[in-house]
């Protein structure tokens, strides 16, 4: 009777040893930053290398219309020509048989300063459209690229969240099993129980603890993943808590058709830039009228009689007008069309396949809040089942291979309630993305 008072002093001490050890294990992991998922799509997006290219498409885009808008000031050019002509035109003699009255001179020299200034041309505000609808364009391709980065954020984030609520139910099974081998190695010694009870308790902790090793090797890859694809160191001490999206999906799934995906506003930029591209095709043959003046040195000059170096200036308007050219505007601005229309067609896909997504993401919803309200109760049961199962095993009535199934059985639970809690949340998290909501 005292040896068996002494065992159970002995057990308490060492059942309150370990739980002082797993309060400190706990106590230096919350040491860690908490992680919140919109924090990391946010961090990903901007850590992404084409993030700068919005402002750098905006620069090269003022810079284009900024030349196009050059068209319609003044432009000033300098030419200077030599030349030496074998022959030049002889006038008739001022008297039969006699010389020439004058001879145009061979060799040339001039040298003039022109500036021109266009007045009339509508192709330069038609351009400057299309220029800057090609931007925002561009800017919504980019934007559609870089949201694709939250999904990826989402598979790692879930993944390295899914390990880390494993590790935790795991690390309560390793607590407990660690408690019943030193129970079982105290009463092997008393001659209280078999060493194969000892053995088998024995066998179960060392695999979970491997299961522990595994799920930790597993979760650092995610991890790293995630830091890789953030920007920022995420380490081991981190705790990532998932987003409760509840409400969020609750709202969204009321709602009728939201379009707050960056690829609708990508096909809108689109038509946009197809439309002003048609207009542009229609005003390229519209007349264009530029006014210019021309002042230079020559020998001759525009007295081409007399060789002598002179001054000369002339100012004049000119028009140019593409009247005809094959039908080819009519054409461009048609293939256009067509274009407007394969555009219209790709945006039609994409919103059925939004809507085949989201319909099997909205299914797993309903079904894993159905499978937590179960998981509960299951969980509850096996716990209940393994209290039993420590008292029989302690009082020898329950082979150490039982109790140890027992465990195991509680463990699978929690695993499942656990992974349906995160399973949960990914797919709340899935549905919002996929509608283009923020995860908050």
């Amino acid at each position: 009777m005292i040896h068996r008072l002494v065992a159970l002093l002995v057990i308490g001490l060492l059942a309150e040893s370990g739980g002082a050890h797993a309060q400190t294990i706990a106590t230096s992991s919350s040491q860690g930053d908490r992680l919140q998922l919109a924090a990391l799509q946010q961090a990903a997006v901007e850590a992404d290398p084409r993030f700068r290219e919005l402002q750098l498409y905006e620069a090269q885009a003022e810079l284009r219309v900024a030349n196009i808008g050059a068209e319609m000031k003044p432009a000033i050019s300098v030419d200077a020509l030599t030349q030496y002509q074998s022959d030049v035109p002889t006038p008739p003699p001022f008297l039969p048989g006699g010389t020439p009255l004058f001879l145009p001179p061979k060799g040339t020299i001039d040298a003039f300063v022109r500036l021109d200034q266009r007045l009339f041309d509508a192709t330069v505000g038609t351009r400057k459209a299309v220029e800057q609808a090609r931007l925002a364009e561009t800017q919504a391709r980019l934007r559609t690229a870089l949201f694709s980065l939250r999904q990826e954020v989402n598979d790692a984030f879930f993944a390295a969240a899914l390990l880390q609520e494993r590790s935790r139910a795991l690390a309560a099974t390793i607590t407990e099993l660690e408690t019943r081998l030193r129970e079982t190695s105290v009463r092997v010694r008393e001659g209280a129980a078999l060493a194969s009870d000892a053995a088998a308790v024995e066998v179960a902790l060392l695999q979970r603890r491997q299961d522990e090793d595994a799920i930790r090797a597993n979760r650092i890859a995610a991890l790293l993943r995630l830091s890789n694809l953030t920007g920022r160191d995420v380490g081991e001490a981190d705790t990532l808590a998932p987003p409760d999206v509840t409400a969020a999906v609750a709202e969204a799934r009321r709602s009728s058709a939201a379009r707050n995906r960056p690829e609708f506003v990508q096909y809108a930029r689109t038509q946009e830039r197809l439309a002003r591209e048609q207009n542009a095709a229609t005003q390229q043959d519209r007349p264009r009228v530029s006014a210019f003046a021309r002042g230079g040195v020559g020998r001759p000059g525009l007295n081409f009689i007399d060789d002598e170096f002179q001054t000369y200036g002339m100012v004049g308007v000119q028009l140019h007008w593409r009247a005809w050219a094959g039908g080819t505007s009519g054409r461009e601005a048609k293939e256009l069309e067509l274009q407007r229309q394969i555009a219209s067609a790709d945006e039609a896909a994409f919103t059925k396949a939004l809507e085949r997504a989201t319909e099997t993401d909205s299914t797993s919803i309903d079904r894993l809040e159905r499978a937590i309200t179960l998981d509960d109760r299951i969980v509850e049961l096996r716990e209940q089942i393994v209290r039993t199962s420590e008292i029989r095993f302690r009082e020898g009535v329950l082979t150490a291979s039982e109790y140890v199934d027992r465990t195991t059985d509680l463990l699978e639970a929690r695993f499942a309630q656990a992974g349906h809690r995160v399973e949960l949340a990914e797919a709340g998290a899935r549905f919002l993305t996929s509608l283009g909501l923020e995860v908050r």
